[in-house]
């Protein structure tokens, strides 16, 4: 079984040339999708966007073309979510974080990990998350 990875156009192609990395790897039918964060996903190099709400919207929309980029899996098919947080305001965040979680997990409920951080790779990010999916 050999691993297949895949960025998107734009961030993801320009993190593939100056940070050597994608922005995830399928094996078999499982899809790991590597840390997303709130930024313009064409932008190259990356253009954050402003407020953690408006971040973890972003992070998500991020993961969302990721899994598409990767092969067309659907939120159905995630089953772990990993977070990191600079929590300058812990509740704004965890509000923004579960409104995403049932927005795009209306059937079910994945596994969870938050984890509160000191500093993310950009300058100015507030949230990375990470996925990881079982496909058919």
């Amino acid at each position: 079984m050999s691993a297949q990875y895949s960025s998107y156009p734009g961030y993801g192609s320009w993190a593939e040339e100056n940070y050597h990395y994608s922005q995830a790897v399928r094996i078999g039918n499982v899809v790991k999708i590597s840390g997303q964060g709130g930024w313009d996903p064409k932008s190259a190099p990356p253009e954050i966007v402003p407020g953690i709400d408006a971040q973890i919207d972003q992070a998500f929309a991020n993961i969302d073309l990721t899994i598409k980029t990767a092969g067309g899996m659907g939120w159905s098919q995630v089953y772990s979510v990993r977070s990191y947080h600079v929590f300058t305001d812990r509740a704004v965040t965890m509000r923004a974080m579960v409104r995403n979680l049932k927005k795009y997990f209306p059937d079910h409920k994945p596994i969870w990990t938050a984890i509160g951080v000191t500093v993310l790779a950009a300058q100015g990010m507030e949230v990375e998350i990470e996925v990881e999916a079982m496909g058919e």
